[in-house]
């Protein structure tokens, strides 16, 4: 048995209003075909998913789960990206981020928060129905803009803003410890929280709480140069979902992390499909299963080139490829066990 479960697959970039991919037992079925146990369901498509209904109802979460079992899938997490990203959002970004609010709270920005605030602490509710320990968000970007400043910040303002996040987050945490669930918090540039330093900052402001975990996806962390295996040493601990997503990283003379502005294609940095980058899988799989992660590995497919069937099809057996058996035994470990305090001393040459 594997120690990391998977391989699962995060349905969002594939719901679409064509058959197999505009309903749950279609596109569950579609995903199982193609050798995926699990998949993470986006909790705003309602296509695919009644998130108040959820919350609400044992009846019907108990439908979906059976939808996914009779497929021949589980359900990994639910996912509130969108959702989390309305919690916070910096003025800057108000028209962008429009597209994710529905219309009856477009241009409030109180009503756009407080309707997402809700989604989430309804998705933790509805997760506690379908049984799961935890969904996936992102944090919101208020100090974003404020990135790389000049001139300098203003004395505090990160501090505020980091300050703000807590007073909007905290309580949906509560609400998520109530219930026994947890939010894995992608980090990814444009959320306030995209790094380690900034998960840290994250993590003093809502007092260490122990809902607060991180959905793990090197692809983001690769596109900063970060070092993606010491972030697993480091924060191995908080780490409560994995998405396995590619990206390469290829800084020229013209462009680096930033990429010049540039479209998809032509940056320094894009997303690839699974063993298209530069990501070492292997040995992320070894130090999340060294570290002790036991939850699901779920591609999350993004890719400038490829199309998305045929990155859904090859990224199951990526990833089966990459599980881990564990072994009870040291390769060399012939003549090893138990034995008693004597037989110890005699092998040392000391008194019992």
């Amino acid at each position: 048995m594997t120690a990391i479960r998977g391989p699962g697959i995060f349905l969002a970039q594939f719901a679409a209003d064509a058959a197999p991919f505009n309903s749950l037992p279609a596109i569950t079925k579609w995903a199982a075909g193609l050798g995926y146990k699990g998949v993470q369901i986006p909790t705003w498509d309602r296509r695919l998913f009644d998130l108040e209904l959820c919350a609400e109802s044992q009846t019907y979460a108990d439908e979906v789960a059976g939808v996914c079992f009779e497929a021949g899938v589980e359900i990994t997490e639910l996912s509130t990206h969108l959702q989390g990203q309305l919690v916070a959002v910096n003025p800057a970004y108000d028209a962008a981020f429009e597209a994710f609010a529905p219309a009856a709270v477009k241009g409030n920005r109180q009503a756009r928060q407080d309707w997402a605030v809700a989604q989430v602490i309804n998705a933790g509710r509805a997760a506690r129905n379908l049984g799961l320990a935890g969904t996936v968000s992102f944090t919101g970007s208020l100090a974003f803009p404020f990135l790389y400043p000049w001139p300098q910040r203003p004395a505090g303002l990160i501090d505020e803003a980091f300050a703000e996040l807590a007073r909007r987050w905290t309580p949906i945490l509560n609400a998520y410890d109530e219930v026994g669930v947890d939010i894995g918090f992608e980090l990814h540039p444009g959320e306030d929280v995209f790094d380690g330093a900034s998960w840290e900052m994250f993590l003093s402001a809502v007092a260490e709480h122990p809902r607060a975990r991180i959905n793990y996806d090197p692809s983001h962390f690769l596109l900063q140069a970060m070092d993606y295996l010491a972030f697993i040493d480091l924060y191995h601990d908080r780490i409560s979902a994995f998405h396995v997503k590619d990206a390469e990283f290829r800084p020229d003379g013209r462009q680096g992390v930033y990429s010049g502005y540039s479209a998809w294609p032509e940056r320094a940095g894009r997303f690839r499909s699974l063993g298209d980058g530069q990501i070492d899988f292997g040995a992320i799989f070894t130090k999340l299963t060294q570290r002790g992660y036991r939850g699901w590995a779920v591609m999350e497919w993004e890719c400038f080139l490829k199309s998305p069937v045929q990155g859904a099809a090859e990224g199951a057996p990526f990833i089966e490829q990459h599980l881990i058996e564990v072994t009870g035994q040291a390769f060399d470990d012939f003549a090893g066990g138990q034995v008693d305090r004597a037989a110890l001393c005699a092998m040392l040459g000391i008194a019992e």
